[in-house]
């Protein structure tokens, strides 16, 4: 089996430093409330493919297989609404990602926030998952 090495489009840290360092910290911030680190690394999964970054598509699989995650559920990310291989409060953060991620790319909200918030907790919204995609557009 050969292993791929995926090119990152642009390099944050070099070319917008303060940018990168507040998202970093955002993103450091969200991992430490209380959503299940194999539910935090399928919804970044699911935000990276929607948003079309194969790079963070490779780190977010490589993270969520270190934490837990099966390939089963993996692989079903697309199509996450036709498989019974989540819970009701796994299928609100998926429904939330793309709601936002979505949201990010046609200038309007997300219209789950509703249903969202009643099968997630405080501190288990993966809101820092979509901070990424306006700026992952313009480094195609």
């Amino acid at each position: 089996m050969t292993n791929y090495e995926i090119p990152v489009r642009m390099d944050f840290d070099a070319h917008a430093p303060r940018f990168s360092n507040v998202m970093n910290t955002l993103d450091a911030a969200s991992r430490q409330g209380d959503l299940d680190k194999g539910l935090a690394e399928l919804v970044r999964i699911h935000a990276s493919q929607i948003n079309g970054c194969a790079y963070c598509v490779d780190m977010h699989t490589k993270d969520a297989r270190a934490a837990g995650e099966t390939e089963q559920r993996i692989y079903a990310l697309p199509v996450w609404r036709e498989t019974p291989y989540f819970t009701e409060a796994e299928r609100a953060a998926l429904a939330l990602t793309a709601s936002h991620t979505f949201g990010s790319t046609t200038g309007r909200p997300g219209t789950c926030s509703d249903r969202s918030s009643a099968a997630l907790t405080a501190g288990t919204t993966p809101a820092s998952r979509c901070g990424w995609r306006p700026r992952s557009g313009s480094t195609r």
